[in-house]
């Protein structure tokens, strides 16, 4: 895939509409264009097919994540404090993105066929929580779980389910809203049980 431009990037969230709303498989290149605005042929010299603006529009909104996430990771705080920071800005984005998120739901068998996917996923997300909990154990902010690796899956598990069930209802999706109850769980879940709440 080229690289693509900045204006055109900024109007492909349109398809990502399209593929909530009609499925991957009733949407074609031809209503992706007529939605986003970007003809046809264009869309063609940037990507191959409408997988490839799916795969595309899901890149984007994990390099939108790893941005905050990173962010969140550097903070001077503790690491429970800062993996709280990364479960709003998880929150946030998907709050922003939510046609992505819910072109995600609707076609998760295509989006489970994009092999970059995992690894930006694991990028983005898995390494700087798995750093996190490791941190957490050290700063005692934290109590050691059997696996790491498994625990920030689980988390980031957690926070896209408890997200995308609120999209996939319609309902809007506010991350000051949502998170006390995700890490009230989650904290309290991996506070050590010496630690003041």
């Amino acid at each position: 895939m080229r690289r693509v431009p900045a204006q055109i990037a900024a109007r492909l969230p349109a398809a990502a509409e399209l593929f909530a709303d009609r499925g991957f498989e009733n949407t074609k290149v031809d209503d992706v264009a007529a939605a986003t605005g970007v003809p046809k042929a264009t869309l063609y010299y940037y990507f191959a097919g409408k997988e490839e603006i799916l795969a595309f529009l899901l890149q984007e909104t994990l390099q939108q994540m790893a941005d905050e996430v990173a962010i969140a990771v550097q903070a001077p705080d503790s690491a429970a404090a800062r993996l709280a920071a990364v479960v709003r800005a998880q929150l946030r984005v998907m709050a922003d993105q939510p046609s992505v998120c819910r072109a995600l739901i609707e076609n998760l068998g295509h989006a489970g066929r994009i092999p970059e996917l995992a690894s930006s996923v694991t990028e983005a997300y898995y390494t700087p929580v798995q750093q996190l909990l490791d941190e957490g154990v050290r700063d005692g902010s934290l109590r050691a779980t059997e696996d790491p690796s498994t625990t920030a899956m689980v988390l980031f598990g957690a926070v896209t389910m408890s997200a995308l069930s609120y999209l996939a209802a319609g309902r809007p999706l506010s991350p000051e809203g949502l998170s006390p109850a995700i890490l009230t769980v989650v904290l309290d879940g991996l506070r050590p049980t010496d630690s003041p709440p």
